[in-house]
């Protein structure tokens, strides 16, 4: 048997305690099925009932594990005409087109009668081809016994063949003591240029959804928020009416439309009827995925809606301003980087794509040069691939990407933020303060709980002789004029102003304390020195 010399090579070799758990390399795709699913450390303990199977002691194995391959077709590739007495047949890498659907081998059961996919089902994306839901499928047995026994089965009589291109293998757990179910798939990608390559997906969800108090909080709040999200359409459809065309002009309106999205609802019924069944937890759990991604997609652009808000502070209103100012420059800046970008990232692809993993593809390419602007980048690599080209390559690359390119990019921004500083400095901002707003808020909130005097009980106190009708209007005519200093004092201090608008803004505040001087009436503290 196969396992015979490599017993006998661990008994020649260093002693090694009786009993390990060290996984070892295997050499045939049935030794590997059996390790992976039934390895010393994942072994599956029934110590509750024949029915019921569990990993790790915690987590439950619902149903039993599917293994599917999918093929091509021979011939869906062309050999060169001088090698086709040498070689007669050829399989192309894994396409869709070129999907083997015919029956094979013993041609009885799903494992050999290929099994369509639904139109629901998600497709693998894998490190060398996007793969369909459909394929040869089987499940193996609950013991292990005769998991081996059918494996046996299936490699004698030829299951993989040469136009194999992926195998998977698919089982779910889940874990009562935290509620979350676990979704294993592992992958084996056999490339046409030969070889194995391996991979594997863990996804961890909670699918059962409200099970505690807190479950049913959250609940709570998911209601409140849906009436947010109803009470928000309608406004927007409203505001949509209303403006018309004009509503598709702004940016934030284009934010507000991304918010409101549908929801997914995912059931789980009937999966758990038949305990020696694959469940095909896969698909929940990959639409939860993609649920969760467009709540942190929702997430990220209600935060950057917070910007349309605190548009009212004089700071974030000049950084709004500059990039919205500079947008037009950018672009053509943006334009000009990633031509000479990808111009470098389509050399570093033909000179160290053979050699170099960072290099093996364009879009790696790309992402390589991005490590290589932030510093992470390793260059004994691509000097080892060619000696020559590397160090050029490299130097030319970080001296016209990072020293010239980059720093016109942050010399763009600086000059029109200094444009655009210099223009709140002539020009006053007309922005409200969203300080003063609360400002003004707690100030009124004060008058009306009585914990606070109004401006007009300070100037006429509580017991003192009514004035007539001219006085009072005199008053509010002089107590225009005060706030109006009042505000361009505060003003003035945040925002210069030129020197004709200083001249105008003084003489209209002496004009205003000169008629409350004259009429009497009691000034503020900064009046009385002027008045005196």
């Amino acid at each position: 048997s196969a396992q015979a010399p490599r017993l006998h090579l661990q008994s020649v070799g260093k002693h090694r305690p009786p009993y390990s758990r060290e996984l070892e390399m295997k050499t045939t795709l049935q030794e590997l099925l059996i390790y992976i699913i039934f390895l010393t450390d994942l072994c599956i303990c029934k110590f509750i009932n024949d029915y019921f199977s569990h990993i790790y002691y915690e987590n439950l194995l619902l149903g039993v594990a599917q293994i599917r391959q999918l093929k091509v077709r021979n011939n869906t590739c062309s050999v060169y005409p001088y090698f086709r007495i040498f070689l007669k047949d050829c399989y192309h890498e894994y396409r869709s087109a070129s999907e083997d659907k015919s029956e094979f081998g013993l041609k009885n059961g799903s494992a050999w009668n290929y099994s369509p996919a639904s139109s629901l089902a998600p497709w693998h994306w894998g490190f060398i081809g996007l793969y369909s839901s459909g394929g040869y499928i089987f499940t193996l047995p609950k013991s292990k016994n005769e998991s081996i026994q059918k494996l046996a089965y299936l490699r004698k009589n030829d299951w993989l063949t040469r136009g194999t291109r992926v195998v998977f293998v698919d089982f779910s757990m889940y874990n009562a003591n935290i509620n979350l179910f676990c979704v294993v798939r592992l992958v084996v990608e056999f490339p046409a240029t030969g070889g194995a390559l391996p991979s594997w997906q863990f996804y961890s969800v909670k699918l059962l959804r409200y099970i505690t108090y807190y479950d049913y909080f959250l609940a709570s709040c998911e209601v409140i928020f849906c009436l947010f999200v109803f009470t928000f359409i309608i406004q927007e459809l409203i505001k949509l009416k209303k403006m018309k065309t004009e509503y598709f002009k702004s940016a934030w309106n284009w934010l507000d439309m991304l918010l409101p999205t549908n929801l997914l609802s995912l059931l789980m019924e009937n999966l758990l009827s038949n305990a020696y069944a694959y469940p095909d937890f896969y698909f929940l759990a990959y639409w939860q995925i993609r649920y969760n991604n467009m709540i942190a997609v929702n997430v990220f652009f209600a935060w950057i809606k917070i910007f349309k808000y605190i548009s009212f502070n004089k700071t974030m209103t000049q950084l709004s301003s500059t990039l919205s100012r500079c947008a037009k420059d950018i672009i053509g800046f943006a334009i000009m980087f990633f031509i000479i970008f990808f111009a470098y990232a389509q050399l570093g692809y033909l000179v160290f794509g053979s050699q170099v993993d960072e290099f093996s593809t364009f879009q790696n390419c790309i992402f390589t040069q991005f490590r290589i602007v932030l510093g992470d980048f390793n260059f004994a690599t691509i000097e080892k691939a060619n000696r020559i080209l590397g160090p050029i390559y490299f130097i030319t690359f970080v001296f016209f990407v990072f020293f010239v390119l980059l720093n016109m990019f942050l010399a763009i921004i600086n000059d029109t933020y200094s444009e655009v500083k210099a223009d709140f400095a002539v020009i006053p901002s007309q922005e409200f303060e969203i300080t003063d707003l609360i400002r003004q808020s707690y100030n009124k909130a004060l008058v009306k709980l009585r914990l606070k005097k109004s401006k007009m009980e300070d100037v006429y106190p509580a017991g003192s002789m009514k004035r007539s009708d001219h006085t009072q209007a005199d008053f509010s005519f002089s107590l225009t004029f005060s706030n109006s200093f009042e505000s361009t004092y505060l003003t003035s201090k945040y925002n210069p102003v030129s020197e004709k608008q200083f001249e105008r803004e003084r003489e209209k505040n002496w004009l205003g304390l000169s008629f409350l001087c004259y009429k009497g009436a009691t000034p503020k503290s900064t009046e009385v020195v002027l008045c005196n």
